[in-house]
């Protein structure tokens, strides 16, 4: 009877404790939780503000990688492909695609909850993923609106619009919090249509600000685009977000918009309360070659040639490295870090000059990179331990045209892909000097994690999730994924097991030793 009873108030115990779990999904995410995230969660986009991508984790090392094994795996069951970064509070894991929030058991894959946005007409080319905040869950929908869930059960609580879709705005990014604001940036790629970063309250879903990427129209230097679609990184000393840009428009025509075209094409630094632009720099200025600089702008403190900084670093789609003073937005180092042809060289700023001989011309202009660039949106990761910045590159060359029978508007020309690979690169941020490559064969598009233990995770394009260890690009465990990564790693521990996450197709992956403790 005593035995029975010890199984009753055991089951009861557990029972509770679930409960007690389902209660407070993302309640335990506040302001604190995303300054220092503990290793038991991923809660935002980056995993923190900074944007490194480094984890502090040191379960699976070099040594015992070789016994890595899946633990789960779940099924969207939909043909998009996951492109989000894996956001995870309070033991759930918040993924998904076009139209559709999954809450998932990050123990074991099972799914919680699923929302799905209601039909529109938007822009389907991806999502990016969510933030979590105070209990509540902000999910972009495709036609330009933000929506606030409710963490336990996915209950809509408030659906805003953030820009007006019938112009030609779209949303894919994930949000990003910061204090008490919600960072959202708009997509579009119509002439004439001006781009902006808003921040939201995360209450109520109030307009709290606005920064406009483009001068008033009129203006000396006026351009339109710069879309603001992938999410920045913060420095809470400074009260600062950084953020990045995509390019102008008309896209391939720049003589129809003379000058360096700001902030397209930048790398900008506002009050995080304001709004207010506090530097900016251009990694493409007056691109004319349908670049961007919305990477991740990565910060760090350390050494720079002697000297402490606090540092901002950008592989930028255009082929250059970049390293700024994040305080003053001075720049330290610009560097390519792969085949570069379409600059004639740095201004006095550091920035390239676009060479007008490279512009897209009616008889082709042969241009290093591509249009897919010398790398995309897929994160890098920076590892404090060796100095390394590692990216995934894609040198390539393309023949551009410029079409006058296309006029003055909207891609007005077009380019055609002659070449192109795919290599992991490690860049010594004091040089730019390129430490080690891992060459990949076609290029992969996945984005790059690196842990303390001295490992590094990424993808190829042959559906294959990598592990290489992080001081010389060796690779020391791989499994296929049956097709190729189109977003980031990222990892935690739970119940003192350490798992990664990867994602191919619409499948999301959880890697972990057999032998951790459960």
């Amino acid at each position: 009877m005593k035995l029975w009873l010890g199984v009753c108030r055991l089951a009861v115990g557990a029972l509770f404790a679930v409960g007690s779990q389902s209660s407070v999904w993302a309640q335990n995410v506040d302001s604190q939780t995303l300054l220092h995230p503990p290793v038991d969660s991923w809660p935002s986009y980056h995993g923190d503000y900074s944007g490194k991508r480094h984890s502090a984790l040191t379960q699976i090392t070099p040594e015992n990688v070789g016994n890595l094994s899946l633990a789960w795996a779940f099924q969207t069951g939909l043909s998009p492909a996951i492109k989000a970064s894996p956001i995870l509070a309070d033991g759930v894991i918040y993924i998904t695609v076009p139209d559709n929030l999954w809450a998932v058991d990050a123990l074991t894959g099972h799914t919680l909850w699923h929302y799905t946005y209601p039909p529109n007409t938007g822009d389907h080319i991806g999502q990016r993923g969510v933030a979590v905040y105070k209990g509540k869950v902000y999910f972009m929908g495709p036609d330009a609106h933000m929506v606030c869930l409710r963490g336990s059960d996915g209950t809509v609580l408030w659906n805003i619009p953030v820009a007006d879709h019938a112009l030609g705005y779209w949303t894919t990014e994930a949000p990003l919090i910061v204090g008490n604001h919600v960072l959202a940036g708009v997509g579009g790629d119509m002439d004439n249509l001006p781009m902006f970063l808003q921040a939201f309250d995360p209450e109520t879903g109030k307009l709290q600000w606005k920064w406009d990427v483009n001068p008033p129209k009129g203006s000396p230097g006026y351009s339109t685009g710069g879309t603001t679609w992938m999410p920045g990184t913060y420095d809470p000393e400074l009260n600062l977000i950084y953020w990045g840009t995509g390019n102008p428009t008309p896209v391939l025509n720049g003589k129809a918009r003379p000058g360096n075209n700001e902030w397209t094409g930048s790398i900008v630094a506002l009050n995080a309360d304001t709004g207010k632009l506090v530097w900016g720099f251009q990694p493409a200025p007056h691109d004319d070659h349908d670049w961007d600089a919305v990477e991740t702008p990565v910060l760090v403190d350390g050494p720079f040639k002697g000297q402490q900084r606090k540092m901002l670093m950008q592989s930028s789609r255009d082929g250059y490295f970049f390293v700024l003073d994040r305080v003053t937005g001075k720049n330290l180092l610009t560097v390519p870090f792969g085949p570069v042809n379409w600059a004639k060289g740095l201004d006095e700023r550091g920035q390239p000059q676009f060479d007008p001989d490279k512009d897209p011309a009616r008889d082709g202009r042969l241009i290093a990179p591509d249009e897919a660039g010398l790398t995309n949106y897929r994160s890098p990761s920076f590892d404090p331990k060796t100095g390394l910045f590692i990216v995934d590159a894609h040198p390539s060359w393309s023949l551009y045209f410029q079409k006058p029978a296309d006029g003055d508007y909207g891609w007005a020309g077009a380019d055609y892909g002659l070449w192109g690979k795919g290599v992991i690169e490690a860049i010594d941020y004091q040089t730019g000097e390129i430490r080690w490559k891992h060459e990949l064969g076609q290029p992969s598009g996945a984005g790059v994690m690196t842990t303390e233990s001295g490992l590094t995770f990424t993808g190829d394009g042959m559906g294959n999730f990598l592990v290489l260890r992080t001081k010389d690009g060796k690779t020391l465990w791989h499994a296929g994924m049956g097709s190729g990564m189109q977003s980031s790693p990222t990892t935690y521990m739970l119940n003192g097991r350490q798992y990664v996450l990867t994602s191919a197709g619409g499948v999301l992956f959880a890697w972990a030793l057999p032998n951790a403790a459960k």
